[in-house]
């Protein structure tokens, strides 16, 4: 075994990730403990957390790449690449706007190094699901790579009509309502629908309660709609289990996204009701930094489907080549 591949499996070994995210939440409270957070703190924080992401992507990037005999795989590869460089263009923006001091606060200003902390941990807890995803998506790779060598005629037949034209004439409402949710025209319309909403409720530079609200509220709906369909996949699949890896790790990354939104908004609409005298910290370009977030977060959640249906496609492509060399 080389240093490359030691040093892989090492990084990718649950072990490793959960000491990582233990590290980051001792060092996220030991740089909070004075209720505030340094500029060389946040600069340290920054870098590690941007160097981890562009290294993430720049490998998924290149597995998307150089991958050969399963396009599916090429094509589960660039749906992790998207969400990563929607995450990393967020975290950029948001470190590029604090250390050049043009956002001070979000929320609460009491408060606000927790809302920091907090998204912080769900980062690093979202790259981690990442790493141990990744492991699992090679294996996967060469599994239906191994199964295609024993029946090369169907590996070449395209694995996406095969399903489609057997199951659209069986599909339920719920299922057929499904299908056209998730189909990328659809999430095009939501990605435009969400721009011009943040444009006209940011039009006066301050962001009312009911604005906020309806914000959150479609977010949230949209997020755990969304994990509770991938929650719901390893069931689904568990007779390749490699797959079923993939969907713990999506799962996981997905919920910390989901917990950093509702902690977010919770302190936003404390803020901006004005419960104890507490009031949400005015900040000029804050609403510029808030349209970018909400946008950075629908972005992911469509591209996560769109990576979610390739999955779809994945197992649909493995079991029906596994069903073909069992009768072989």
């Amino acid at each position: 075994m080389g240093i490359k591949e030691f040093a892989g499996r090492v990084i990718e070994d649950k072990r490793t990730l959960v000491l990582i995210i233990v590290l980051t939440i001792l060092w996220r409270t030991y740089i909070s403990s004075d209720k505030e957070i340094a500029f060389w703190e946040s600069v340290c924080s920054g870098i590690a957390l941007i160097i981890l992401g562009w290294i993430l992507f720049a490998y998924f990037y290149d597995m998307s790449v150089k991958l050969k005999g399963w396009i599916i795989s090429n094509r589960v590869y660039q749906g992790f690449t998207v969400c990563l460089f929607v995450i990393n263009i967020y975290v950029l923006i948001y470190y590029g706007t604090r250390w050049y001091g043009l956002l001070h606060a979000e929320t609460l200003l009491p408060l606000d190094f927790v809302l920091r902390d907090v998204r912080y941990v769900a980062l690093v807890v979202f790259y981690c699901a990442v790493i141990w995803s990744a492991g699992y998506l090679k294996k996967m790779h060469k599994d239906y790579t191994a199964l295609s060598e024993k029946r090369t005629l169907l590996h070449i037949v395209s694995p996406f009509l095969f399903p489609k034209v057997e199951k659209l004439k069986e599909m339920s409402t719920r299922e057929l309502l499904g299908l056209v949710i998730m189909d990328e025209r659809t999430l095009i319309v939501i990605i435009a629908l969400t721009f011009l909403w943040r444009m006209v409720i940011s039009a006066g530079r301050q962001i009312a309660l009911w604005e906020s609200v309806g914000s959150g509220v479609a977010v949230f709906i949209m997020g755990w709609l969304f994990f509770a369909y991938i929650w719901s996949m390893p069931e689904k699949v568990k007779e390749w289990s490699e797959l079923v890896k993939v969907y713990h790790g999506i799962s996981t990354g997905i919920i910390a996204i989901n917990i950093y939104i509702i902690i977010y908004y919770a302190m936003e609409w404390y803020g901006l009701v004005g419960i104890g005298g507490v009031t949400r910290a005015y900040v000029p370009f804050a609403f510029v930094f808030g349209d970018i977030s909400y946008f950075a977060v629908v972005i992911f959640y469509c591209a996560s489907i769109v990576l979610s249906k390739h999955l779809k496609r994945a197992y649909d492509a493995y079991s029906l080549l596994s069903a073909e060399v069992s009768k072989a």
